[in-house]
């Protein structure tokens, strides 16, 4: 059941092999979008994962929201920082909630993240990777407004990510891929990256690059608390 007392609206799919403290995937949509979007891919993930779909806070129109305002100009895309990080805190603070709420493990929560969803994956798995066992960031970028807030190496040392962008990515373009990977590659992340031939989406083959990374880092052997 899907408890109505968290500070985000969101969908809930309990994990498909019962365990005392499953792993937690929280889903993060991205802009003009709402907690259906990504949640509609739940059957294709791993059957061990609750699985956590939330509502971006901003509202832009009826089913249409946001986790900060943007603007898409010639030089690049501009954002509402202010509105950025207060959904960074929002996060952070929701987090907690549905592992409480849910019972899931603490220590195995990861993030998945469209566009502006994966902007915010990126945000808080690099600010607080003490939260994160793991971030999948599909067509997004790294926020300049968020370096400064990167956590100190040790305490990244061999977090796991995955990039995936198309590389005819009208809204966010490869560029803004190959910038993620640029800065990821100058930390102690394990980080894996893929391009594709396709546009501001999600296609079946880059769906099963994530499916499948997803499912072996839960197969990967426990490693000691960063």
């Amino acid at each position: 059941m899907i408890n109505p007392n968290l500070t985000l609206v969101h969908h809930f799919r309990p994990p498909l092999h019962a365990t005392v403290r499953p792993p937690l995937l929280i889903l993060l949509h991205g802009v003009g979008s709402n907690e259906n979007d990504l949640f509609g891919l739940a059957p294709q993930l791993d059957p061990r994962f609750a699985i956590v779909s939330a509502r971006a806070p901003n509202t832009r129109a009826p089913g249409s929201y946001a986790w900060f305002d943007v603007a898409f100009t010639p030089s690049g895309p501009v954002i509402d920082a202010g509105q950025a990080e207060a959904s960074r805190q929002q996060l952070i603070h929701f987090i907690g909630e549905a592992c409480a709420a849910y019972h899931t493990d603490p220590g195995q929560v990861y993030l998945m993240g469209f566009s502006q969803g994966a902007i915010m994956s990126a945000s808080i798995a690099l600010t607080r990777p003490d939260l994160t066992a793991g971030a999948v960031l599909m067509s997004g970028r790294i926020l300049p407004e968020i370096r400064p807030l990167i956590a100190p190496a040790e305490q990244l040392a061999g977090l796991p990510f995955l990039i995936v962008h198309g590389t005819d990515d009208a809204v966010l373009p490869i560029h803004h891929g190959r910038a993620s990977r640029t800065l990821l590659m100058s930390l102690p992340v394990r980080l894996d990256y893929h391009e594709y031939p396709i546009g501001h989406t999600i296609s079946a083959q880059s769906l099963e690059t994530v499916t499948t990374w997803l499912q072996q880092e839960l197969d990967r052997p426990a490693t000691p608390q960063r």
